[in-house]
């Protein structure tokens, strides 16, 4: 029923940042070979946003590896603590979600995290099912089970309590209601992001407090995002969601600077660590071509979450309209209520190709808008609406505009 110890620790370790303890999580594994009974491998979500990118997707294909091995996975979606609000990494407090936003954009999480989960050894729930059943008695009982120093510990409330900053009572209690989530479904291993240490290990503390074996933690990297500097995330506007077109995500992994290929190739692709290594190590010899190197990881990625037709499909897209320079098949037609003549970033900002007339003039001020193929070089330009003209955005956006 099980791979052997060693075979299932080099599938555990392959990519993760770090493992701890390694000794206890090898003999969870042995005990679980002899006994021939599955651990329970357990992956919080937050669920403060609907949509999922090739960031979560890090984690969730480790999840995937260890329902591989034979191991029950159990997904939560923290709409309980939704409502708290992580502050891992704030430098204020987060404003708190309903538990109906919750709600919504967990079952956005869980449709989307089945692109990647096996549904056969999975099991979804919301903490809500017993964090909403603890009595003011059996919250007092729990944060008896911690300290302030404890908590103090953790980098960001550290800084900010050192800065003066406000940290909420609240806020406290976010790691270890998702500590409670570990002892209420028996976690023998908890994943995460690197980002994520101080919550898992506070699970593993309350779990002894409520004379449970703790959890095991395997921690998996934080991918950038198409940006190359900040973390993945939507609200940034640097992230490949699950949910993108493949033209969408080929063109966004070929945006990424040339020093995050391998690291894409490996993470988001699912290359195998050697795989990524090797087009690293020809990258660095110059035996293989940078654009190459993209083109590869970008067909993996939408191979990933389409099919290789998609993935070719996508790429040869992308050839003819960024590289041949030609106009996409399909261009989505907007009308405007504005003047026929009107400047360029009230006609951007019109049709929602910017969000705002700033960022309308940030573009035009990079070099960013063409109309007709005419690059527009001035953020004060007008532009006569007498016919509809095609309007380029960036690199993946178009629109034919036209006066209502």
């Amino acid at each position: 029923m099980f791979l052997p110890l060693n075979e299932q620790m080099d599938i555990i370790r392959a990519g993760a940042a770090e493992i701890f303890p390694e000794d206890e999580i090898a003999r969870k594994i042995e005990r679980s070979v002899k006994t021939k009974k599955p651990l329970t491998i357990k992956l919080g979500c937050d669920p403060s946003r609907p949509d999922l990118h090739v960031g979560h997707a890090v984690v969730l294909r480790k999840l995937r590896q260890f329902q591989d091995l034979g191991h029950e996975a159990v997904l939560i979606v923290g709409d309980f603590t939704g409502m708290i609000g992580d502050p891992t990494g704030k430098s204020k407090t987060r404003p708190p979600l309903t538990i109906e936003e919750t709600r919504i954009n967990g079952k956005s999480y869980f449709e989307q995290a089945a692109k990647i989960l096996s549904l056969d050894r999975l099991k979804m729930t919301y903490n809500s099912d017993w964090l909403g059943e603890m009595s003011f008695h059996d919250v007092v009982t729990l944060t008896g089970k911690f300290t302030v120093a404890q908590m103090l510990e953790r980098e960001d409330f550290d800084k900010r309590y050192r800065n003066g900053e406000p940290i909420g009572i609240h806020e406290f209690l976010y790691p270890l209601a998702q500590a409670v989530d570990s002892v209420a479904v028996k976690s023998d291993v908890e994943l995460g992001g690197t980002d994520q240490k101080f919550n898992l290990i506070v699970g593993r503390e309350i779990q002894r407090a409520y004379n449970a074996e703790p959890q095991c933690i395997v921690l998996m990297p934080i991918l950038e995002g198409t940006d190359g500097i900040e973390k993945m995330s939507k609200s940034l506007g640097n992230y490949i969601g699950l949910s993108d077109s493949p033209k969408d995500m080929f063109g966004k992994v070929m945006s990424i600077p040339d020093t995050l290929t391998a690291r894409y190739f490996l993470y988001a692709a699912n290359a195998s660590p050697a795989e990524a290594a090797q087009m690293e190590e020809n990258l660095k010899n110059g035996s293989l071509h940078p654009r190459t190197a993209k083109v590869e990881a970008a067909k993996k990625v939408v191979a990933l979450y389409y099919d290789e037709a998609a993935a070719n499909a996508a790429f040869e897209e992308f050839e003819r309209v960024f590289v041949k320079k030609d106009l996409p098949d399909e261009i989505p037609a907007i009308d405007i209520a504005l003047p026929e003549t009107s400047a360029v970033a009230d006609v951007l900002t019109a049709a929602g190709l910017a969000s705002s007339k700033g960022e309308a003039r940030r573009l035009i001020e990079g070099g960013g808008v063409r109309i007709d193929g005419e690059k527009v070089l001035d953020a004060r330009q007008t532009v006569t609406l007498d016919k509809p003209k095609v309007f380029k955005v960036g690199k993946l956006k178009f629109a034919r505009i036209s006066i209502k």
